[in-house]
């Protein structure tokens, strides 16, 4: 099981650069574990692009299926109580955006306080940094 980012989850969808790695990641450990928030993150990333890609609006209209989709699948940390107060911490201690500190957060609860036992998958290097220094062990595809 993983605990996977926004920014790693967008290439299983939408085509880039790093998706033939980041699909690797997911074959070798189809388990998913997400931060509730992240689904309105994922359909924004979407909604950016297409508002700078109006070409692309149908694949990115069946992009937000497959979330939804695949979302039935992952677990889902909803504690945002608990979470909420790990980021508040967190953003005093790493130099992160509120987003990425409730990733974080939401990573703590669903390791349970030990992070050590699961891995973070993101594609962001400020966060990676953030996920290692707090324990986890980070997989950037």
């Amino acid at each position: 099981m993983r605990f996977w980012d926004t920014s790693a989850l967008i290439p299983l969808f939408v085509a880039e650069r790093s998706t033939t790695q980041v699909e690797r990641q997911l074959r070798e450990d189809p388990e998913v574990v997400v931060w509730t928030l992240t689904r309105v993150e994922l359909f924004s990333a979407f909604a950016r692009r297409r508002r700078g890609e109006p070409s692309a609006a149908r694949r990115l209209a069946a992009a937000r299926r497959e979330v939804l989709n695949a979302w039935e699948h992952w677990s889902e940390v909803t504690a945002v109580e608990v979470v909420r107060r790990h980021a508040e911490r967190i953003v005093e201690t790493h130099p992160l955006r509120a987003a990425d500190a409730l990733q974080v957060g939401a990573a703590l609860v669903a390791a349970e306080e030990f992070p050590a036992t699961l891995e973070f998958v993101t594609l962001d290097r400020k966060l990676a940094v953030a996920a290692e220094r707090e324990g986890f062990r980070v997989v950037s595809p």
